[in-house]
């Protein structure tokens, strides 16, 4: 008797699992074919935003490009007093085969003075060669030179430039 109570509680267990492993089956089918469908009811907004957001980041381009095209005039009128100095591009004088690209802007503290503007852009190109790259790594190097270029600035200008303002400023 105690035998067939062994035998009879043999098929009850593995049918418990067995229906255990079958409800586990059954919820993940449900879960997937669930997921499948909200991602196929989603996905398409996802799509249409993400073309909106590349044309917007496109037109924002677009004009930002128009923007820079424009960019402070090279010879400025009396209402703001500031001229563009076209881009200074020169080698570095150690190692030679380095280069600099230097664009910078000037305020007058009066009315601009063209060829003042262009002897000021003749006299900072001749100072840029001089400089070698070591006199202008790291941001304390980056000061001396902005220093530097202010002080020509105002030994050659006399005060009537009251800024010396840096746009750009590349070493390749």
């Amino acid at each position: 008797m105690a035998e067939t109570e062994a035998t009879e509680g043999q098929p009850k267990k593995k049918s418990a699992a067995i229906m255990t492993i079958a409800g586990l089956a059954i919820l993940t089918l449900l879960g997937a074919g669930g997921g499948w469908v909200v991602g196929a009811m989603v996905a398409p907004n996802i799509k249409g935003a993400e073309q909106a957001e590349q044309a917007k980041a496109a037109k924002d381009e677009a004009a930002q490009k128009k923007e820079g095209e424009a960019g402070l005039p090279h010879i400025s009128t009396e209402a703001n007093n500031v001229v563009q100095l076209e881009p200074i591009t020169s080698n570095l004088a150690y190692p030679s085969e380095n280069w600099v690209r230097l664009e910078v802007a000037l305020l007058f503290s009066g009315p601009p003075d063209v060829k003042l503007a262009e002897d000021i852009h003749q006299d900072i190109l001749a100072y840029v060669r001089t400089v070698s790259l070591q006199q202008i790594e790291g941001p304390r190097g980056f000061e001396y030179l902005k220093d530097d270029i202010q002080e020509r600035v105002d030994l050659r200008a006399q005060g009537r430039v009251s800024k010396v303002m840096f746009r750009t400023f590349v070493v390749e």
